[in-house]
């Protein structure tokens, strides 16, 4: 088949519980829309050739309140189980001459029409197995799949996605750097919808967001700490890095300083050459999402560096980096999992071993 004759569909996960707003997430309003809505016409605007929509929790009541003309709904009864049997559901809903799938969520309603014929033009181009979109370094949503990997999608089980078989493709795994910063902004608490509602322009807000915030007051000659992430650990082991006379880097794409009174400077761009030549340990805590490109990131500027992942997941993130060149050997530096070996339980203590770490292997310099 001719690249140029591939058809390209868009499946929209819009099954999920929302558990965490205590309301139909994909009826939440957004500039006079509803989240769901907002998706959906980003989506209409491109230039994907069918939709397939796929309702679970609270299916009636989003069909009521939505518009769904042009578009395939399906419903999954089992939505409770998890994201894996939507995604399962909207790959057998595309039609047989379907040969790729933009795997949409309905909480990201600031992804660009724009984006989406970039990506589907790069698949013609290039017909990669997968296609990430990547913002100031930081990948992103939604994933284009090639139906050649659909198989695997359909065996999935559990509340995991498409990045549950990225380790089995690193070498059919493209990245297409975008100016969109709505690939990285999703709505997961009442406090992401509140604090998105009171922008005019999130994806652009985000967008002109400087690439380095420090603050003035910042002190030289101290060892760096840089942090990738910012869930309660991350939050716990920059604290204790203060405490320990360190300068505290948050690596975040969207977080402002204002809003990390913990850190000294925050880089809103995943590029290490930014931050100097200070004596630098880095602890990559994304939790999968920017993983393999902060360590990469971090072995490049010669940074002692700990990951924050189980073995076999630090092991899947080794073999891809070894694949796109890194030395097996810079590889054998990183640890993986992170921290000394307490018995640690919950962010501060796991914090506490991270730290602990870092301070051992100073001592050892």
């Amino acid at each position: 088949m001719n690249r140029q004759e591939t058809r390209v569909a868009a499946i929209v996960l819009a099954a999920g519980m929302s558990r965490r707003m205590g309301t139909p997430k994909q009826l939440l309003r957004l500039g006079g829309k509803s989240l769901l809505e907002r998706t959906l016409n980003n989506v209409r605007g491109s230039g994907v050739d069918e939709i397939v929509l796929v309702l679970g929790a609270s299916a009636d009541e989003v069909r009521r309140h939505l518009a769904t003309d042009g578009l395939r709904v399906v419903v999954n009864p089992d939505f409770q189980q998890g994201m894996g049997t939507s995604l399962r559901m909207g790959l057998a809903a595309v039609s047989a001459s379907i040969q790729g799938a933009l795997i949409v969520l309905a909480d990201q309603p600031f992804v660009c029409s724009s984006t989406l014929d970039e990506m589907i033009a790069y698949r013609h181009k290039h017909a990669p197995q997968i296609l990430i979109p990547v913002f100031r370094g930081f990948r992103g949503n939604p994933v284009l799949l090639d139906r050649s990997v659909f198989p695997e999608l359909m065996n999935l089980t559990g509340d995991i996605g498409c990045r549950a078989i990225f380790g089995s493709h690193t070498e059919s795994i493209h990245k297409l750097k975008v100016d969109d910063a709505g690939i990285l902004l999703d709505i997961d608490s009442a406090e992401d919808w509140e604090r998105l509602n009171s922008l005019d322009d999130p994806s652009a807000y985000f967008k002109d967001m400087v690439e380095v915030e420090e603050r003035t007051e910042m002190v030289s000659n101290r060892p760096e700490l840089v942090v990738v992430g910012h869930d309660a650990t991350a939050r716990a082991l920059a604290k204790l890095a203060r405490v320990l006379d360190f300068t505290v880097t948050i690596v975040d794409p969207l977080l402002s300083l204002n809003e990390l009174p913990e850190a000294d400077r925050v880089l809103h761009v995943l590029d290490f050459s930014r931050l100097g030549t200070a004596e630098r340990y880095v602890v990559v805590a994304s939790h999968g999402q920017f993983d393999e490109e902060a360590v990469e990131q971090a072995i490049g500027v010669n940074a002692n560096t700990a990951l924050m992942a189980n073995r076999q997941r630090a092991e899947e993130i080794f073999r891809s980096l070894e694949l796109r060149g890194l030395s097996a050997g810079k590889l054998a530096e990183v640890r993986a999992p992170a921290g000394l070996e307490i018995g640690a339980e919950g962010p501060a203590e796991i914090a506490l071993s991270i730290m602990a770490d870092v301070v051992k292997a100073r001592r050892k310099r």
